[in-house]
């Protein structure tokens, strides 16, 4: 797109309109192998601290060498929006021309955020869970436990859903929600250990500060996504999770950096910094091996990298072109 297209802008209703969640797998399972292979290049995550509890504004920027683009995601966390009914996170994502630096596209940042995150989630499942892996349990009930159902129930045959959380309201009405849309058997449970003791998959979707999983509830032969952490004060899993699974991350870096779960391990001396087996792109790139046993209990640690949202935003921007006007704005500079 030239620069006198003007800057296409998508709000979160155009992004869902323009990214169903086999693409976005498809578009992160691309990148995340990119990584691997040194082709891609982003700045450590930082943040500003803002007036009021928890409020913050995040900047992360980026660089993929294929296909050539370059931008930023600037975001902000205020958890007391949920009591206003407001997304607790907003931001955009902001991509330039890779060969003249103009901006070329605004895409809202928390439709990309919630829907790159599930499909990074399904990109690691599908190269460590189990082929018949069918029983799947969720942690949470809220955006991004949909999306995870979701995306689980795209790579594998899943027929069973357990589902816990905070609020058991909540959990019978996303339960509902759940087998109407995927014509899946779902069991609303009432403790962790209940939603977890038959799992092939788990996912933990909370925004918890103390652990809500742990290592005695592991099912043999499980594969865990720890996605719902990604600042250090927050932990979804104890070091018992981390000590039993074979750890895989989206990046070692930022999940050094930003792991709550991982640096607790680190600091109670349950892991060592060499347990983190792989990035899941270099199991992509054929750099490393994932399973090897059908009881091998697997692990992947997301914290959330600014290369998957410039890929998802990339691929956005080639689908704007044929796009109905009514989804599309632009704005010019």
């Amino acid at each position: 797109m030239s620069r006198g297209d003007g800057l296409a802008v998508l709000d979160a209703a155009g992004v869902e309109a323009l990214l169903p969640m086999e693409d976005a797998i498809r578009v992160v399972a691309k990148v995340m192998a990119r990584m691997a292979l040194g082709d891609v290049r982003q700045s450590p995550r930082s943040r500003m601290d803002l007036p009021g509890m928890g409020r913050l504004l995040g900047m992360m920027p980026g660089f993929i060498d294929e296909p050539a683009c370059f931008g930023i995601k600037v975001a902000t966390a205020f958890p007391g929006n949920a009591a206003a009914g407001l997304p607790s996170h907003c931001g955009a994502v902001l991509l330039f021309d890779a060969d003249h630096g103009a901006p070329v596209a605004l895409f809202d940042a928390g439709a990309i955020t919630a829907i790159r995150t599930a499909a990074a989630s399904a990109v690691a499942t599908d190269a460590l869970a189990r082929p018949d892996a069918s029983h799947l349990a969720v942690l949470g009930s809220g955006e991004q436990a949909r999306r995870h159902v979701e995306a689980m129930c795209l790579i594998r045959p899943v027929t069973h859903l357990s589902v816990w959380g905070r609020s058991a309201d909540k959990v019978a009405r996303f339960g509902a929600e759940m087998a109407e849309g995927h014509g899946i058997a779902v069991a609303p449970c009432a403790t962790v250990a209940g939603a977890v003791e038959q799992a092939d998959i788990i996912c933990t979707t909370t925004s918890a500060t103390d652990p809500i999983l742990t290592g005695g509830l592991l099912p043999a032969g499980v594969h865990v996504n720890i996605v719902g952490a990604s600042f250090p004060q927050q932990r979804e899993v104890d070091g018992a999770v981390l000590a039993r699974g074979q750890l895989y991350v989206d990046h070692r870096p930022s999940a050094l950096a930003l792991g709550g779960d991982i640096q607790a391990g680190l600091r109670d001396g349950l892991i060592g910094e060499g347990d983190i087996r792989a990035e899941i792109g270099a199991i992509l790139a054929g750099k490393a091996e994932g399973r090897t046993t059908a009881d091998q209990i697997t692990l992947y640690k997301s914290v959330g990298v600014v290369a998957q949202d410039l890929a998802v935003a990339a691929h956005l921007l080639a689908r704007v072109a044929t796009a109905p006007p009514t989804i599309v704005q632009r704005l010019r500079m």
